[in-house]
C-alpha cells in the first residue's frame, strides 16, 4: 500500500513539474567575503534574478525555500498524502533485546527534536491581509535614479512585477524626512500662513519620488495602496520653530496642520497618485526625545493633544473633504507606545477614536511582547493595525549600520513579520526600498540598512537576504487572504503563520532558526497531510491546494 502511494506521488510530482514549472532566472550570487554572512544576488542592466509563483494542482503543494546556505526561492513540489488504514492500525513492534531498546529510545528522542508537526484549521479565521511593501523616500529614489534606464526597470520589476515580490503597499513621506539630502517641508514661506497660500510640492517630489511611484504602479500586479506620513510641518507651526528638537504644533495652527495633509493629497492627486491612508505624524515621541536623542525631522504630540487635534481638526477636515475615504492611522510609533497614545486620545476626546481607522506601528523596540497588539485589537475591534516602518541598523548599539549579506537581519525581519501577523496586523511596510552602501543619503547621518543596496558607479544593485525574507510573504499572501489557526502537535516548533487565500489555497510561512534541519509535517485535516524537509537557518513558504 505504502509503495503504491509513493509511486503515485512521484508521478503527480513529475506532472506538476512538467506542466507548471517556469524557468526563473537564478540568483547571480556574490560571496561578500565576510565570515558568517550569506550571499547577495547581483542585478544590473542586463540581468536580474526572477521568481514566479507556481499554481499548485489540486491535491499538491509547492514549497519555496531561502536559506543562509544560499538558496533563494528554491522550488520543490509534492502531493498531499492520506493516512491509510494500515498506518493507523499497525502497532509498533517491541524489540526483545535490551540494547536495542536503548538504541530505539535514543533514536526516538533524537527524532522528537528533529520533527515538527502542525495542524491547520481553516474554520478558525482571523484578520484579512492588506499586503506588504516598502517606502519611497528621497534617498531610495535618488539611489534608483543613479542606475541606467534598463537597470531601473529591473529594480522596479524586482519589487512590484509578476516576476518580482509583487509589493502592493507603499509609504511616502509628506515633505522631507531624514532620508533626504536636506531638511525641508512644504509652504515654508510666508511664515504664519494659516491659509497655506504657497503650498507647492518640492523638486524631490517631481524628479524623484513621484517618478518612482508611478513606475511602480505601472508594473504592479495589484492596486498599490499608499500611506503618507509627515515628519515635521513647516517650522513656523512649531513651538520651537526648528525642524528637529523639542517641539510640538502650536494650537493656533492645529487647523492649518490638518489642511496641510489635504493640500498634499490634492497635489499628489494632480499627479494621478492616490493616497490610501495618512498617519497622524511620524513617531510623535521624537518631538520630545529630540532634545536628547533624535537629530532628524520630528514633531511631538502628547496623547491628549493628539486626541484633541484628531477629534477637532484632522478627523472632521478629512471626513468633510473629497478625500473622506482616506484612512486615518493614529500613533505611527513603536508598539510599546500604542496603548499609551490610544488610551490618552480616548480619554481626551472619544471622538478621536471614532475618526481613526486604526493604528500604525513601527518595528523598533520590539522587546515588548507582540501580544500587546492583540490586546489593542480586542479593545478596538473595528480598527486595523498596520506596520508602517522597519529597518535594521538604526540603534546606537549597532556596530554596523549596513551588514552586507546578513542572514541574521533577514531572520529578525521574518520573526517580526510573523509575530505581527499572528497578532492581528493586516500589513507590513518596510522602510527604504534601497540605499547606498553606506546606508544613505541621510542629512542627519542616521544611516541604516536596506533590502537592496545600489552601486551607482557600477550600474548595479544587490539584493540582500532581507529582500527575500520580505518576498516570502509579499509574493504568496495576496490581499484578501485571511489568517487561520495553526497549532503545533509536537514539543519542538517553528515560527510560522498560515493563511487562506481568496482562491481557497492555503499559504504557510515558516522559519527554522536552528543550525540543523528538521522534518516537517503539516496536517490539513485529520487524515490529510504533507511532509517536507526544513533546512537549517531557512525560511519556507508553502502553498497547498487542498481541493
Amino acid at each position: 500500500m505504502r509503495g503504491s502511494r509513493l509511486g503515485l506521488a512521484t508521478l503527480l510530482i513529475s506532472a506538476v513539474i512538467a506542466l507548471g514549472d517556469t524557468e526563473d532566472l537564478p540568483c547571480r550570487a556574490r560571496d561578500v567575503g565576510i565570515e558568517g554572512r550569506s550571499i547577495v544576488c547581483v542585478c544590473d542592466a542586463t540581468y536580474c534574478d526572477t521568481i514566479t509563483r507556481e499554481d499548485p494542482a489540486p491535491g499538491t503543494f509547492v514549497a519555496y525555500t531561502s536559506s543562509d546556505a544560499g538558496q533563494r526561492f528554491e522550488k520543490n513540489f509534492g502531493v498531499i498524502e492520506t493516512v491509510s488504514n494500515s498506518e493507523e492500525s499497525v502497532p509498533e513492534v517491541e524489540s526483545q533485546e535490551q540494547s536495542e531498546d536503548e538504541d530505539e529510545d535514543e533514536d526516538e528522542e533524537e527524532d522528537t527534536l528533529r520533527r515538527v508537526v502542525f495542524r491547520l484549521y481553516t474554520i478558525l479565521r482571523y484578520q484579512y491581509i492588506e499586503g506588504f511593501g516598502g517606502s519611497i523616500t528621497d534617498a531610495a529614489a535618488i539611489n534608483w535614479r543613479k542606475l541606467s534606464d534598463a537597470a531601473q526597470i529591473n529594480f522596479i520589476n524586482s519589487y512590484f512585477s509578476s516576476t518580482g515580490l509583487e509589493y502592493n503597499l507603499l509609504r511616502v513621506p509628506i515633505g522631507g524626512a531624514d532620508f533626504s539630502t536636506h531638511p525641508y517641508t512644504y509652504n515654508e514661506e510666508p511664515w504664519y500662513d494659516h491659509a497655506l497660500s504657497n503650498f507647492t510640492l518640492s523638486s524631490e517630489d517631481y524628479f524623484y519620488k513621484l517618478p518612482m511611484i508611478k513606475r511602480s504602479l505601472a508594473v504592479a500586479t495589484d492596486e498599490v495602496k499608499i500611506t503618507a506620513s509627515t515628519w515635521s510641518p513647516p517650522v513656523w507651526m512649531k513651538t520651537n520653530e526648528r525642524i528637529t528638537g523639542f517641539g510640538t504644533v502650536k494650537p493656533e495652527y492645529y487647523q492649518a496642520y490638518a489642511d496641510y495633509h489635504i493640500r498634499f493629497m490634492e497635489e499628489y492627486e494632480k499627479a494621478d497618485v492616490k493616497i490610501w491612508a495618512i498617519t497622524t505624524s511620524n513617531e510623535p515621541i521624537n518631538g520630545f526625545l529630540g532634545a536628547f536623542f533624535v537629530s532628524f525631522n520630528s514633531v511631538g504630540w502628547s496623547p491628549r493633544n493628539l486626541g484633541s487635534w484628531v477629534a477637532n481638526n484632522l478627523g472632521p477636515t478629512v471626513r468633510n473633504s473629497r478625500f473622506n475615504n482616506t484612512l486615518i492611522l493614529a500613533v505611527d510609533d513603536q508598539r510599546y507606545n500604542l496603548p499609551y497614545y490610544l488610551l490618552g486620545m480616548e480619554a481626551e476626546d472619544p471622538k478621536s477614536i471614532e475618526y481613526i481607522d486604526g493604528a500604525a506601528i513601527h518595528y523598533y523596540g520590539n522587546f515588548i511582547p507582540p501580544i500587546i497588539m492583540t490586546a489593542i485589537q480586542n479593545r478596538y475591534p473595528n480598527k486595523i493595525l498596520l506596520s508602517t516602518e522597519a529597518c535594521e541598523g538604526p540603534m546606537p548599539w549597532d556596530r554596523e549600520q549596513v551588514q552586507i549579506g546578513s542572514w541574521d537581519r533577514a531572520r529578525k525581519y521574518t520573526k517580526s513579520i510573523l509575530q505581527d501577523l499572528n497578532n492581528y496586523v493586516v500589513g507590513w511596510i518596510d522602510w527604504n526600498l534601497c540605499l547606498d552602501p553606506e546606508g544613505g543619503p541621510n542629512w542627519a547621518h542616521n544611516y541604516v540598512d536596506a533590502p537592496i543596496l545600489v552601486y551607482g558607479d557600477q550600474d548595479e544593485f544587490i539584493k540582500q537576504p532581507m529582500f527575500y525574507a520580505m518576498g516570502h510573504f509579499s509574493k504568496f499572501i495576496p490581499r484578501g487572504s485571511r489568517r487561520i489557526q495553526s497549532s503545533r502537535r509536537t514539543l519542538v516548533t517553528l515560527e510560522n503563520a498560515a493563511f487562506l487565500k481568496p482562491d481557497g489555497n492555503i499559504v504557510m510561512v515558516l522559519q527554522n532558526t536552528r543550525n540543523s534541519a528538521v522534518d516537517l509535517r503539516v496536517e490539513v485535516s485529520n487524515t490529510r497531510y504533507i511532509e517536507l524537509h526544513m533546512e537549517a537557518r531557512s525560511i519556507k513558504t508553502i502553498e497547498i491546494n487542498q481541493n
